[in-house]
């Protein structure tokens, strides 16, 4: 049984922005699944574009962030490609954000 939730993850990984664009990288529709077994925590993301040189930075803030979330020991990162993001994936609260 896992002692962290995975709500507790996604709520963290809500504190991770993308540099180029002030929407957390949930709301932004990066995050395509989060699996949490015991003290690990798997995460598949991805970037708004392959190559984007934010990328590894991103990566490592949302390792870093994970990590120090108590009873968590480690964090996979794992950046997938597919389906690939679209701004269909933001969020509609954070849509409308970028609207006003």
């Amino acid at each position: 049984m896992s002692i962290v939730s995975k709500d507790e993850v996604i709520e963290v990984l809500k504190t991770v922005y993308d540099p180029e664009i002030p929407i957390n990288i949930v709301d932004l529709g990066l995050v395509y699944g989060v699996e949490v077994k015991g003290d690990h925590v798997h995460i598949e993301m991805t970037l708004t574009m392959p190559g984007c040189p934010m990328g590894e930075v991103i990566a490592e803030n949302v390792k870093r962030k994970v990590e120090a979330i108590e009873g968590i020991k480690e964090v996979e990162v794992e950046m997938v490609w597919d389906p690939p993001w679209t701004p269909a994936r933001i969020s509609e609260d954070a849509m409308g954000k970028i609207m006003k």
